[in-house]
């Protein structure tokens, strides 16, 4: 008996059989032919085995039919029994193997039992011959292996003699016959069987031989094709592929190979070398920038260049981009040194088809510097041919950060066009990589230095004024020396702005902030610390240097002018205030109290003139000092921190959706707005506390007019560190029922930069509690990227002095373009501050920024604007 093994595998022999080529045709040959002869062996044998059952019917029909007609004869001639019986005896003897039993039945019927002379009575009769005897037709019956004869015996004139009752034509009796019939069907299917087998050998050992036949010749055919296949290692060894040319002995195959044929063709023109693809998948890694790459952009081209010379035999990559208005800054990387020719050729060609290219223009100035990537051996002689045809260039069109990325190739790889498609397409990711870095570079190098410095002036800007005051007042401490602060406030510029407009006045001052620089002394720091107000921190100073310096200032401001558009010649004076340390102040906020109080002092004097504060006069502003302290605790013990609000509108449609929260003192008839108190406030550590007292009013207005749109608290940065102060504002916040999401809460950088970890935890604890958060004054410093990066900021108030300025300088467009895409990517909302005329709002709207906020949307008042009239209609922004 078999083991399970091995009848496993003899079951699983038909399946691996149908599973090759071999074996299915073997297995249809086979099939087909056996399924072919069975059907017809058996249809012939059916239908033969038929043809046999009739004739024998036939046959015992004329036997039975002649026996009948002997017994008649026999009846006639008597009827007597023995005679009968010789007859019948007769009968069975003639046909021995067809007649089984032979009878006469007498008519009619009657009960009894068979005595022997052939005319037995009674229920002994066959239920064939009672059916005969009472309806007098003949009767058939075939039975298994016989057939039943009954034949009427009908009265005729010679039988009247011996039945006188009887009529002409009556039935005296039956006579039955039974024949057994000859049957042939095992013999003939056995024969059948024989030959089936016999056949079926020869069918099988045919089928074998034409399969193995077939076989060899596809086999050969076959393993000459996958010899061919198994030399392909890389794209150059399809050249050699020729699958076509195989013959398989068959035309269906030959023309099924025609098509694999044509398919090799066709991945020829379509297929990359491995190596090509594994160097774009190593490129594609270092598309993250990370600020080491920034930082040393140089070295990341030179490694690039160096990388990619196995793939791409690439001689040179430039970079261009601008620097000034009409200056640009080129950088060469050579992969290996030039020859000087070579360097002299390249650089002859980049300027003229620099000259020639509409981005930049007649009279470019361009500054080229050469690096050189690796120290081995020179390149080769390089033509015009070679560098006009062989440069492949990607423009970067944003203005000031962008510039020109090219990359220089040798013609090999235009051999291959396929090659050539997708190293293009690796050069363009190179060259956006390449581009990427350097203006990441640039635009980092530039905020770096807006970050300190005034985007109009080019001078210091206000926190970077107050960070020099005080590295100032500790140096000069340490060292036992003086140092004079001066605060210059130019006289009459509001009359400028008025009538001739913001950007002659931004030129006005752009112009000024030129004298300046060429009135003081070299190490001399120049800030502008808002609006027309600009200071000057002057080093190692006494009070006659310090005067000597603001004389030199109106003496050069005495001989300027500068000319407008229709041809008005201005003139600028200023009041200069002057501060000396120690004398007059031994830290930062003292010194410039002082300062700026004496410049009110020269402008009562008759403007364009100079104050130094005496003694008395040191008295006066320390007590008004100590006066304004005294308000600030006063208002806020007394319930006099009051609310206003200014609104903010949808940028594109006009809708008053947002209210800035702004703190101001009631005193008597008036206001006193925060710019007046807020630093004192701060200073007296009682800010947080006011920012409370406005917030509690705030809530109680929004509630009580029903506000449904969403304010934003400008809180002082002692606030927002304060470990309660979010808790508190959120308990105001559900007994007043404003939803936590409604409040945003601005964060100004005065003083939170050097509390990052306390902002932190306010920031996440009022997160928590659904609050939203803002930077204020965005891009105007350092600590608003910091801000962005570490807090989850929601909205982001673009610095106002970008907004007003952008329609008239590139510098400040190119500022808010990039803090729009940055927010855009990040997910974050802006807002537009300084927004003063139609304009700039529609400036606004256009760059996509979401919110506006500004005097020419709404001054700040005392009531909020519902977002929705009683009609339903907006409300739109009232352009003041």
């Amino acid at each position: 008996m078999p083991s399970l093994p091995a009848l496993s595998a003899l079951l699983a022999l038909p399946a691996r059989l149908l599973h090759t080529l071999t074996g299915y045709v073997f297995c249809a040959t086979v099939g087909v032919a056996a399924l072919v002869f069975l059907g017809a062996t058996l249809a012939s044998s059916l239908l033969y085995e038929r043809l046999l059952e009739e004739r024998n019917l036939e046959t015992s029909a004329e036997i039975a039919q002649q026996n009948r007609d002997d017994v008649i004869a026999a009846l006639r001639q008597g009827g007597r029994q023995p005679h009968l019986e010789d007859t019948l005896a007769g009968i069975r003897a003639t046909f021995p193997s067809t007649v089984r039993e032979i009878r006469v039945w007498p008519a009619p019927v009657t009960a009894g039992r068979d005595d022997g002379r052939g005319d037995a009575r009674g229920d002994m009769a066959t239920p064939a011959v009672r059916r005969l005897l009472a309806d007098g037709e003949p009767v058939r019956e075939v039975e298994r292996g016989a057939v039943r004869h009954v034949f009427p015996l009908a009265a005729e004139s010679a039988c009247l003699g011996c039945h006188r009752a009887a009529r002409e034509g009556d039935v005296l009796g039956a006579v039955e016959i039974v024949h057994g019939l000859q049957t042939v069907s095992a013999t003939v299917r056995g024969y059948y069987v024989a030959l089936f087998v016999a056949l079926g050998t020869l069918v099988l050992a045919a089928a074998g031989l034409l399969t193995r036949r077939a076989a060899r010749r596809l086999d050969r055919s076959a393993a000459a094709f996958r010899h061919e296949v198994e030399t392909i290692n890389t794209i150059k060894d399809f050249e050699r592929f020729h699958p076509g040319r195989a013959d398989f002995g068959f035309e269906e195959f030959n023309q099924a190979f025609s098509h694999v044929a044509t398919l090799v063709e066709k991945i020829k023109a379509v297929a990359v070398d491995k190596g090509v693809l594994e160097f774009e998948i190593r490129l594609l890694e270092k598309f993250i920038i990370t600020s080491n790459v920034v930082r040393d952009w140089r070295e990341f081209i030179k490694n690039l260049l160096l990388e990619i010379h196995p793939i791409i035999d690439a001689y040179a990559l430039v970079t261009i981009f601008r620097v000034e208005e009409e200056a640009y800054e080129c950088e060469i990387f050579w992969r290996s040194p030039p020859t000087a020719r070579t360097r002299a050729l390249f650089e002859r060609i980049l300027r003229a088809q620099l000259q020639g290219h509409a981005f930049f223009g007649d009279g470019v100035q361009l500054q080229i510097a050469h690096n050189i990537a690796g120290d081995g051996e020179h390149l080769p002689e390089l033509s015009t041919h070679d560098i006009e045809l062989q440069t492949k260039t990607l423009l970067l069109d944003t203005p000031k950060i962008g510039g020109i990325v090219g990359i220089g190739v040798q013609s090999l790889m235009a051999q291959d066009n396929v090659r050539h498609m997708v190293i293009g397409s690796i050069l363009t990711t190179l060259l956006n990589l390449v581009g990427s870095v350097k203006a990441i570079y640039k635009y980092t190098k530039d905020l770096e230095h807006y970050a300190t410095r005034d985007p109009l002036t080019d001078l210091y800007n206000q926190r970077m004024f107050w960070e020099l005051l005080g590295y100032e007042v500790g140096r000069a401490r340490r060292h036992d020396q003086q140092f004079a602060v001066m605060v210059l406030d130019l006289d009459n510029f509001k009359t400028i702005n008025d009538r001739f407009g913001h950007h002659v006045g931004d030129s006005f001052l752009q112009e000024f902030a030129d004298v300046l620089r060429g009135a003081v002394r070299n190490g001399d720091m120049l800030a502008r610390h808002g609006g027309d107000e600009f200071c000057v921190i002057l080093p190692e100073a006494s009070e006659n240097q310090a005067r000597t310096v603001a004389e030199r200032i109106l003496e050069a401001l005495d001989g300027f002018t500068m000319e407008t558009a229709d041809g008005i010649r201005l003139k600028a004076t200023t009041s200069i205030g002057i501060a000396v340390s120690p004398m007059h102040g031994d830290n930062p906020k003292d010194l410039f109290l002082v300062a700026d109080n004496m410049v009110y002092k020269a402008k009562r004097s008759g403007k364009n003139a100079i104050a130094i504060p005496s003694e008395d006069e040191m008295a006066d502003v320390f007590r008004k000092a100590g006066e304004k302290n005294l308000m600030i605790r006063n208002a806020l013990d007394e319930d006099r921190i009051v609310p206003s609000f200014q609104p903010i509108c949808n940028a594109a449609t006009g809708e008053i959706v947002i209210h800035e929260l702004l703190m101001r003192i009631q005193l008597d008839d008036q206001l006193v707005a925060a710019n007046d108190f807020i630093a004192e406030a701060e200073s007296m550590g009682i800010a947080h506390k006011m920012d409370y007292q406005l917030v509690e009013k705030a809530f109680a207005q929004i509630e009580r007019q029903g506000y449904e749109g969403m304010l934003f608290v400008n809180l002082s940065p002692k606030a927002l560190i304060v470990g309660e102060f979010a808790d508190r504002v959120g308990r105001l916040a559900e007994r007043h029922g404003i939803r936590p999401d409604r409040i945003v809460f601005e964060i100004t950088e005065r003083e939170t930069v050097r509390n990052l970890a306390l902002l932190e935890k306010f920031v996440l604890d009022a997160k928590l509690q659904g609050f939203s958060f803002a930077i204020d004054d965005f891009g105007s410093g350092y600590s608003s990227f910091q801000y962005i990066k570490c807090f989850p900021v929601d909205y982001i108030k673009i610095e106002g002095e970008f907004i007003r300025n952008m329609l008239h300088d590139e510098v400040y467009m190119a500022f808010v373009k990039s803090i729009v895409t940055l927010a855009r990517e990040l997910g974050v909302k802006t807002v537009a501050e300084f927004v003063e005329d139609a304009e700039v709002l529609a400036a606004v709207a256009a760059l996509g920024i979401d919110y506006a906020q500004g005097y020419h949307i709404r001054r700040p008042g005392p009531d909020l604007m519902v977002p929705r009239r009683a009609g339903g209609e907006p409300v739109q922004a009232m352009l003041l």
